[in-house]
């Protein structure tokens, strides 16, 4: 399945265009029961801007493909005419102009890497992102490479009535043996990543959507039978995509049809592929009864997400895949403001920021760090990542925010008028901002050059009667291959607060207008911001909604981050203060938390709790302590069992000493809403904490009674995780009701394995061999293995490394089945500097173990390699 060739490290500084382009592309598939048959035609040209003088011989990209017939302009190639390795078909002569003809056989049955054309559940499908095409058939498998496709599936009707690709369907017809075809054409040229199959027996919602210009478009989403009742939503959402897209960007739907397929193994969250995005079920299926709400947003955001790709990642694409925050950065973005809009603006940039900072952070500080635009790749698969995509965004909501909405949009209809129809770079992304704005963004580049986080440090001076100064000096760490980095330009928005915790008005200069915000922006290593104003005293509310992705240094009293906790008017910032008065109890160097510090923690969440103006969802988030992940991700040494001691000490002491408090909110609160539910269950969370024997009746009922899967599953989750007694009973009733909806087993598994036990991962191992565990399947790894070990911190890092060792023989396993998969759980090692001697030494063991396989995919070698480099 391997290749014993050296792994290959290809740099962004050698890219080259291709010396050939293919105009046109005609496939044939033909479905088999053991086996398929890929008939391909090529129409090949030599591309206008290659300047080498030499006509080389053509490298088509191929991997596990049985070469079966090659024709050359009609000719059969003799076998001194090509040559057939590894990874490549090299046919020697050939001229400015071709039609290359290739027949290949391919064992989709087999594909457990769910790369390329697999099978699932009986039914095929694909996923050619990033370099997914070239398991399918010979071609030039790079993505400024864009062809008009023709695409003929053949199959059993009977087994496979559907037979869909990209693009409009444009024949149909039988044929003998009880098989039939239907072809279809994408008019829209486009690289090989964005092709897509499925062959099954489907259901189907039908429904249809009127553009802007008073197109119709009919939408069908196609789910597994009987699971239509659980799909109105998506469709929903969708119909949302495309009217919230075209009232916000101008941007239509292009094509006559637009299709979504759901299935069950998939590596990624879902796949834009032209006209026909295939998607994991988890981003599809939901309804009240079986996905919480949580769920439901997860499926707004990533149908929100695949659709807007449809302009920024299909119509415009990446000249190559050194550029893939061009698409996915800016696509997040777009769904995180399509999210705000339909959501609360600010519990979504909450929870954005969360993701920056737990998962983000560790990896700028860690071996795979890397700039948005990376310089460097052995396996791009690895390089789908927080940084490109999540911190992409950032980026990009940085320019949002230096703008404006008026002067971005500007920028983004130039990029679509400019770009249309080609493959681009990031480069020509921010020129497009530039030219429609009259900006010079040379420093602003620096986002896109340099890994890392930046450190900004701010102190408040004051000189004189109402006149004060912001001191700020940047810096970013040494990250690999980057020891000295230049200045960012950060903007800083501001607000200020008095010593009695109201807020005030202030203006830079002394004659202007007061203000209650401002955007500052900084461009130099150091500079200082003068601030006036008639109060004596200030508390400035920093980096208010995280305006820039840095790490905020400055030296808040515990009073004063009570104070913003409690009365700062900007939703972000009040939560974040909260976060930050823990985070510096937690992170402290004493062993555990003092009288003071609880009292203060105390009052000020019997503050938030008391605020009948702050949404219940919003108070949710507020009073949840810091999460374990967050805390490591943002530091650079941790001593791991201290931090766990005062983790659980703070937890503990808030739900006893709040627990009445929490008593009366979850018999107050209606649970009408999402917010209100959140709220609820939260306190249902912290009472079990306090007493889980007390109030273990009160969750079973919850449980057992609940009409919605939010509830139900909160219920579960504290039973899980209570002390041994019935608990089991309530796991049992929970799977005997759920056992058929595999989506709602991911959560049964996933609420058993994050129990902060001892003796939990015995249990994990248990439930890798249970009748609904699949090792192929990658929502079951992530549910079981995933939720372990990225879930369930204290318990992964036992100081007896046994789930260091677990995780390993996992990822070996993987290794064999799902090298993708396997890399990503690779990717929990990579902190394992910022920890103490002796855990460092159990981790370096199980990634040198991991290295030292015969057959180590280049997905796992990359990640293991390079955090074995940070020894």
């Amino acid at each position: 399945m391997y290749s014993t060739e050296k792994p290959v490290v290809k740099y962004r500084k050698d890219y080259q265009p291709s010396q050939y382009l293919i105009k046109n592309t005609n496939l044939l598939f033909q479905l088999f029961d053991d086996y398929t048959l890929v008939t391909s035609e090529l129409k090949i040209t030599r591309n206008p801007l290659d300047n080498r003088e030499t006509l080389l011989p053509i490298e088509l990209d191929g991997v596990e493909l049985e070469l079966v017939s090659i024709h050359l302009d009609g000719q059969v190639l003799d076998d001194s005419d090509y040559e057939k390795r590894a990874h490549t078909l090299i046919i020697n002569k050939v001229s400015e102009t071709f039609n290359l003809t290739t027949v290949v056989k391919i064992l989709p049955h087999k594909n457990t890497s769910l790369e390329g054309l697999y099978t699932s559940s009986g039914k095929y499908c694909t996923q050619c992102e990033a370099e997914g095409f070239r398991k399918i058939t010979f071609y030039l498998d790079r993505p400024e490479v864009m062809s008009e496709f023709t695409v003929r599936i053949e199959g059993d009707k009977a087994k496979y009535p559907l037979l869909l690709s990209n693009g409009n369907p444009v024949d149909r017809g039988e044929l003998t043996d009880g098989r039939h075809f239907v072809a279809w054409h994408d008019p829209f040229v486009k690289p090989s990543y964005l092709f897509a199959l499925v062959a099954g027996d489907l259901d189907c919602l039908e429904d249809t959507f009127t553009t802007m210009s008073g197109r119709e478009v009919k939408l069908e989403l196609y789910v597994d039978k009987g699971k239509l009742d659980q799909c109105r939503f998506a469709m929903d959402s969708l119909i949302a995509s495309m009217k919230w897209d075209e009232q916000e960007f101008g941007r239509e739907y292009d094509l006559d049809l637009y299709m979504i397929v759901a299935v069950s193994d998939f590596n990624m969250g879902a796949m834009e592929n032209k006209g026909l995005n295939i998607f994991n079920t988890k981003y599809v299926l939901a309804n009240k009864k079986t996905a919480t709400d949580a769920d439901f947003e997860g499926v707004e955001r990533v149908i929100a997400h695949e659709y807007f790709h449809n302009w920024t990642g299909n119509r415009i694409t990446c000249r190559d895949w050194f550029q893939l925050s061009l698409k996915e950065g800016l696509t997040v973005f777009r769904d995180q403001k399509f999210s705000e809009d339909m959501q609360s603006a600010a519990v979504e940039r909450i929870d954005q920021v969360k993701i920056i900072r737990a998962a983000q952070f560790a990896e700028d500080s860690g071996p795979m760090a890397h700039p948005i635009r990376p310089d460097s790749y052995i396996e791009m698969n690895n390089f789908y990542t927080v940084t490109v995509y999540n911190k992409g965004a950032e980026v990009i909501r940085m320019m949002h925010t230096l703008l404006g909405k008026t002067g971005f949009r500007k920028g983004m209809d130039l990029y679509f008028d400019r770009h249309d129809g080609q493959a681009v770079t990031c480069e020509d992304f921010i020129k497009a901002m530039e030219d429609a704005n009259g900006k010079d963004w040379s420093l602003f580049r620096n986002w896109y050059r340099q890994a890392g986080t930046p450190v900004l440090k701010v102190d408040l001076e004051k000189l004189a009667d109402g006149h004060f100064r912001l001191n700020c000096e940047q810096s970013c760490p040494a990250t690999p291959g980057q020891e000295h980095k230049n200045p960012f330009m950060l903007p800083i928005k501001v607000g200020f607060l008095n010593n009695t915790g109201h807020p005030v008005k202030f203006a830079e200069t002394n004659d202007a207008a007061g203000v209650d915000e401002t955007l500052l922006v900084m461009t130099e290593t150091k500079q200082s911001f003068d601030i006036y104003c008639e109060s004596d005293s200030l508390v400035p509310s920093l980096l208010r909604d995280f305006s820039s992705p840095v790490k905020l240094e400055y030296s808040y009293t515990q009073e004063e981050l009570a104070s913003l906790f409690a009365a700062d008017p900007n939703p972000f910032n009040r939560w974040d203060a909260g976060q930050t008065l823990m985070t510096q109890m937690l992170m402290s160097e004493t062993s555990k938390l003092t009288e003071d510090e609880l009292s203060v923690v105390d009052n000020a969440f019997i503050k938030i709790l008391n605020d009948e103006e702050l949404d219940n969802a919003l108070k949710s988030l507020a009073v949840m302590v810091p999460e374990l992940n967050s805390l490591i991700g943002m530091s650079d040494n941790v001593k791991l069992d201290q931090l766990f001691a005062k983790h659980k000490q703070l937890k503990v002491h808030l739900g006893e000493k709040l627990e009445h408090t929490w008593f009366s909110i979850y018999n107050t609160t209606s649970g009408d809403t999402s917010g209100d539910r959140w709220l609820r269950n939260t306190a249902l969370r912290y009472m079990m904490i306090a007493n889980d024997e007390q109030h273990f009746e009160l969750a079973a009922t919850q449980q057992t009674h609940a009409d919605n899967m939010t509830d139900e599953l909160a219920a579960l989750q504290v039973i899980a995780n209570a002390s041994e007694g019935y608990r089991s009973e309530y796991i049992e009733q929970f799977y005997q009701k759920w056992k058929e909806e595999e989506l709602v087993m991911d959560k049964w598994f996933t609420a058993q394995v994050v129990n902060d036990d001892e003796a939990i991962l015995e249990h994990v191992k248990a439930l890798l061999n249970h009748e609904k565990f699949s090792i192929e399947n990658p929502n079951k790894v992530r549910a079981v293995v995933g939720a372990f070990v990225a879930g369930n911190t204290s318990q992964f890092h036992n100081p007896t490394g046994q789930g260091y060792e677990f995780l390993a023989d996992i990822i070996i396993q993987l290794n064999k089945i799902n090298p993708q998969i396997a890399a990503g759980l690779a990717k929990q090692f990579n902190q394992w500097r910022k920890f103490d001697s002796k855990r460092q030494a159990l981790i370096q063991e199980q990634l040198v173990r991991i290295k030292s396989l015969d057959n180590l995919s280049n997905d796992v070698f990359e990640v293991v390699d390079k955090s074995l480099q940070m020894s």
